[in-house]
């Protein structure tokens, strides 16, 4: 007799196109980069081969391990990977997902590279160096000599890994170091200290708390110098050849985000070359905060999309109480609500990339927009991430808590997003900041949502609301959660009803601005298309 029959299992989800996403190929299309469209196909079959996934299992199965010392003694602070992280990261560069849109003139490149990191997602540790290198060119570009010297090497599309001279290397990778350990999100509170030389150069001599992607070859820095807080540029290897003196403590054991290695770094004396103004430190920086801001919202977008594909595949595939789950109505529920969800984030997601690659070409009212619908958009689709991984993993029952089912992963790195480069809080009192200085990113976030106006009297009411919310000054920043969510429900209505699918639209102003649903996922409205929502989260495999 047969004991270990295997039925009613649901096949793996490989062999896909992770980028036939109806709402992400609209946005492409709709801000400009529709010409990126084949290519970003293309790395959307690797992503979703057997083999793209395997590499993200075992990035995320073999964390990379610090060597403050080699055999005799001498001390080289090197990180070292997984063989699956290289292939992860050589096909990230190669495909320009880091700085490569800096070097291209193509009106929505920006838009196109977005796209692409919303679509190569085997394992999302790596994304982090990748998203560092994007954000830290305008930064750069606050030091010309510097930026001259060192861009052309971060926008090249070559994985050169490994630590040596970096104007001898093929291709360059960069990170950031602001973080401290008595300060964090306070970087104002920072202690490090930058000396200077007769040269021109500074000496660092301090320790940063929280120093992601310590093996890429240079660091944008905070330091405290004569006058003031101020940006410097760190490179891991000095022009002649040796290592500079910045130490790598320990990797930090994270909850997520595993393959991608976190450390504590000590400069001693370490060599640094100033960029911007003495004293003008967070703002140099910002643009590349603000950059790996916009990373924050693909990355949790990218998150939902993965989760709920999951979902869609296995209630397609899995057979329950005489029918298939995908066929049972609360279900349908469900997978309908988490769709609705996904495609929200998605369309603000292409929608901020569209405003970055305007911005980036001079665009003054797509500037305003962007600086507040970036905060918005951070806080709020980081925010809703973890719930969704939650409720995506319960989809698939026992089975998705497995951690062979790759539920747990996504789960563990959902809340990474909503801390990075600022969390909830500092998203939302940003927001406030934005409102009270700026009276022009209001009028351009006014314009967006106007745009809608009658499309849907829900749309509408929470138009009104949110005026009259905006409208009392007091106790701002007890409200400034409040605010900040209903600025990112009316602008993802907004968005959704001017370009989304119509049962998506209708399904979102009906729970999220009409109010017609309960507080967890799977409580939307009877009356909701389910069939056309739920089809355009299902993954056509094969």
């Amino acid at each position: 007799m047969t004991t270990h029959e295997v039925f009613n299992q649901v096949p793996p989800l490989v062999g896909h196109d992770t980028a036939d996403d109806p709402a992400l190929l609209d946005g492409l299309a709709r801000e400009g980069a529709g010409w990126a469209a084949a290519e970003l196909h293309e790395l959307g079959w690797l992503a979703g081969s057997e083999q793209a996934i395997e590499h993200g299992r075992l990035a995320n199965e073999h964390p990379p391990v610090l060597r403050t010392h080699d055999r005799y003694g001498h001390r080289v602070d090197e990180v070292e990977f997984h063989p699956a992280w290289h292939e992860l990261m050589r096909t990230a560069v190669g495909h320009g997902l880091h700085a490569a849109p800096w070097a291209d003139e193509r009106a929505g490149a920006h838009v196109a590279r977005a796209a692409k990191f919303y679509t190569w997602r085997p394992d999302a540790g790596h994304g982090c160096p990748i998203s560092m290198t994007y954000a830290a060119v305008p930064a750069l570009r606050h030091a010309p000599e510097l930026a001259a010297r060192y861009e052309p090497l971060l926008t090249a599309r070559v994985y050169d890994f490994g630590l040596r001279v970096p104007l001898t290397k093929q291709g360059l990778l960069a990170g950031m170091s602001m973080t401290e350990k008595q300060g964090g999100s306070d970087v104002r509170a920072n202690t490090t200290a930058a000396h200077p030389r007769p040269d021109g150069s500074y000496r660092l001599v301090g320790h940063k708390w929280f120093t992601s992607a310590p093996m890429c070859d240079v660091f944008l820095t905070l330091a405290q110098a004569p006058g003031g807080l101020t940006c410097f540029l760190v490179p891991r290897v000095l022009p002649d050849g040796s290592r500079n003196p910045m130490r790598l403590m320990r990797l930090k054991d994270k909850l997520g985000n595993r393959s991608n290695a976190s450390s504590e770094v000590e400069y001693d004396d370490a060599v640094a070359w100033r960029v911007g103004d003495e004293g003008r430190g967070v703002r140099t920086i910002i643009d590349m905060v603000n950059l790996t801001r916009l990373d924050c919202v693909i990355g949790a977008a990218a998150g939902m999309r993965q989760g709920v594909i999951t979902a869609a595949h296995h209630a397609a595939h899995r057979h329950a109480f005489g029918r298939y789950l995908v066929d049972q109505p609360l279900m349908r529920n469900v997978l309908a609500d988490l769709a609705v969800e996904s495609e929200a984030a998605t369309v603000l997601m292409m929608r901020l990339a569209g405003a970055t690659d305007r911005s980036a070409r001079g665009d003054a009212a797509e500037t305003a927009f962007k600086r507040i619908a970036l905060a918005v958009g951070k806080y709020w689709v980081c925010k809703r991430w973890p719930g969704h991984a939650a409720e995506a993993l319960e989809c698939l029952g026992g089975n998705g808590y497995v951690e062979e089912s790759g539920m747990p992963r996504l789960f563990r790195e959902s809340p990474l997003n909503s801390i990075w480069e600022g969390s909830g809080n500092v998203a939302a009192l940003d927001v406030l900041r934005a409102l009270a200085g700026q009276p022009e990113v209001m009028a351009a976030f006014r314009a967006e949502v106007d745009a809608a106006a009658g499309a849907d009297p829900r749309l509408d009411a929470a138009v009104r609301q949110l005026q009259v919310a905006l409208s009392d000054p007091a106790d701002l920043e007890v409200r400034a959660r409040r605010m900040v969510e209903q600025l990112a429900l009316v602008l993802q209505g907004a968005l959704l009803v001017r370009h989304g699918h119509p049962a998506v639209a209708d399904a979102f102003c009906a729970s999220r601005l009409g109010g017609d649903r309960g507080h967890a996922y799977g409580t939307l409205p009877a009356g909701v298309d389910f069939a056309a929502i739920i089809d355009r989260a299902t993954p056509k495999v094969g």
